[in-house]
């Protein structure tokens, strides 16, 4: 059972998580950064924390934290460094997936070892000529006597390098009209024919293992089919989407909120034409705007995350929170150069870096032209005259 997002335990451990990003993320961020360099002690610290086991259900062994405590804790990481969220996230939509469609004897072989840390997932779904038309995927996995003989490549996987396995998105029937009913997941363990090709140089999201993957006769058991049942795939994926994407609304507005105050700090401290330049109208204007941008996504993601936590159904609340945080990131980040001027296009200045990694908000978890449609689909539908 969720406990109350306003707990006072649950508000203990997003405070202890801002004591370690302060104390141990905060100094590493820029290093790992510039060096592209996989982050293995931060996740070890992760692991010790219990990050890896955030919402996964106290009898799995996990913290079983709501979605809004959840969404304030990557707040905290983002606004300091956004990229090791993605090491969590991926893992806990998996894991949430598993919980929520997979058999018991999924859950009992999965969930506890991913709420340690100790079996680490990720998210199969991109592929080269598939990314928000998830139904145009061509990974076909064909049932060969107790087993799936799993062909195709996916994309932009992130943990799939380090990580243990994916829940991979494939056509159990290719024929299938419309393509949906034929699409499964696949707990998917590393094995003979899963291959990462490697890792991605990307403009930021750096030090993080966003890999591409082929799977050439790879073989994975009849039982590690998610739910036990096909053509259910599709669906299950929509339901993980919507903590996906009240994560990726918190860090965009974690982007924009950690801008913010490196903003607010550097206006005070910088001066121009006799004094500091926050007393100038110009760069008032834009720290206002930045921060009621921050604190408008900050309301819709918690109006999200708790229909979430109530069992509701938010997937109108959850675009709308990942529309407004991503754009806040992109938006408050690029203010925030504006106001660095020409020092933020110094890596000497870590500005630079929420500027680089706030565009991908605005990409993950289902573009923002995409999700707009989502959006108005939805107020249509539920205001239909």
């Amino acid at each position: 059972m969720i406990q109350d997002a306003s707990s006072s335990d649950q508000q203990a451990f997003v405070d202890a998580v801002d004591a370690w990003v302060q104390k141990a993320l905060r100094p590493v961020a820029r290093k790992f950064d510039l060096a592209d360099e996989y982050p293995h002690e931060i996740v070890e610290q992760m692991k010790e924390l219990g990050l890896f086991g955030a919402t996964i259900g106290e009898e799995y062994g996990g913290l079983g934290l709501s979605a809004w405590t959840y969404a304030q804790i990557v707040l905290k990481v983002a606004s300091v460094w956004m990229a090791p969220c993605g090491i969590f996230n991926s893992h806990l939509i998996m894991a949430s997936a598993i919980e929520r469609n997979g058999t018991e004897a999924q859950k009992r072989e999965y969930l506890p070892r991913m709420a340690t840390g100790t079996y680490r997932g990720s998210i199969g779904l991109t592929e080269p000529n598939a990314g928000s038309d998830l139904q145009a995927i061509r990974t076909v996995a064909r049932l060969s006597g107790d087993h799936y003989v799993v062909n195709g490549a996916k994309t932009w996987i992130t943990n799939s390098m380090h990580g243990d396995g994916t829940l991979l998105l494939v056509k159990t029937d290719p024929e299938a009209e419309p393509a949906h009913r034929g699409m499964s997941l696949l707990i998917a363990d590393k094995g003979p024919g899963f291959h990462v090709v490697g890792k991605l140089k990307k403009l930021g999201y750096r030090a993080i293992d966003t890999c591409e993957l082929t799977f050439q006769d790879y073989r994975v058991p009849r039982s590690k089919l998610l739910g036990g049942v096909e053509g259910k795939g599709f669906a299950q994926t929509a339901g993980g989407l919507e903590l996906g994407r009240i994560n990726v609304a918190a860090r965009g507005a974690g982007i924009a909120e950690g801008a913010l105050k490196l903003a607010l700090r550097y206006a005070q401290e910088r001066e121009a034409f006799g004094k500091p330049i926050c007393q100038h109208q110009a760069i008032q204007l834009k720290l206002a705007d930045m921060a009621t941008q921050v604190e408008g996504a900050k309301l819709l993601i918690k109006r999200a995350a708790t229909k979430y936590d109530r069992g509701e159904r938010c997937d109108l609340e959850a675009a709308m929170a990942k529309l407004a945080g991503s754009e806040a990131g992109a938006a408050c980040s690029q203010e925030a150069m504006r106001i660095f001027g020409g020092y933020s296009y110094s890596v000497e200045y870590e500005i630079e870096r929420y500027y680089r990694d706030a565009m991908l908000m605005c990409i993950g978890e289902g573009t923002n032209e995409i999700l707009r449609q989502v959006i108005a689909k939805q107020l249509v539908s539920r205001n239909r005259i």
